[in-house]
């Protein structure tokens, strides 16, 4: 008797198939998006206008969306903190400048911006199916979980913010910098000639 897979190539599932050729779409799809900031964004808030509404109408829920505000701050405080804290870790050449004499090191964030909106998107995608079993409907008195929801972030961003001013650094740059060019340079330096 002969084996059927002894040609050393084993036999595929269509399932198996099927996951591997959604995935690299899946993927394909999302590297496509990755320029497209604006439009990725609006996407989300989409999704959360969808999710808003689904809770409004249904009127429950609210520990999901309660789950949901929690981790949108995690993720928001992990965009807006450095990747190597200052406050934390030892001085090893890779810091944020301290004092006007230090050399200017570019920010670079803890989560980027790229999987902030991932994880934002899905997060809002997940809890949106949840709306759909009764069993993620535990009943709370809402503006409860609201209220403590407002306290925390209004805490958490106080320390974000006094950690910012503290060690001067922001987490947000508006718009490309660009060279002002030979007009520029001349002004600033005085004496300089071409």
């Amino acid at each position: 008797m002969e084996d059927v897979g002894s040609d050393g190539a084993s036999p595929v599932s269509p399932l198996a198939k099927w996951r591997n050729d959604f995935s690299r779409a899946f993927q394909y799809y999302l590297d496509r998006s990755a320029p497209h900031i604006a439009k990725r964004w609006l996407g989300t808030l989409a999704a959360a206008a969808i999710y808003v509404l689904r809770v409004y109408y249904v009127q429950g829920f609210y520990v999901i969306s309660y789950g949901l505000g929690i981790y949108i701050l995690n993720l928001l405080i992990g965009f807006m903190s450095p990747k190597v804290d200052p406050e934390l870790e030892v001085l090893d050449g890779a810091s944020l400048p301290t004092k006007e004499t230090d050399e200017f090191r570019p920010f670079v964030r803890r989560l980027p911006e790229f999987k902030f909106w991932y994880a934002t998107t899905k997060a809002f995608c997940v809890a949106f199916l949840m709306t759909f079993f009764s069993i993620f409907d535990v009943p709370v008195f809402w503006p409860i979980l609201f209220f403590y929801w407002v306290f925390l972030f209004f805490l958490t961003m106080k320390r974000q913010i006094t950690h910012m001013i503290k060690y001067r650094y922001v987490p947000f740059n508006f718009g490309k910098q660009r060279y002002a060019g030979k007009r520029s340079a001349e002004s600033t330096s005085g004496s300089f000639k071409d």
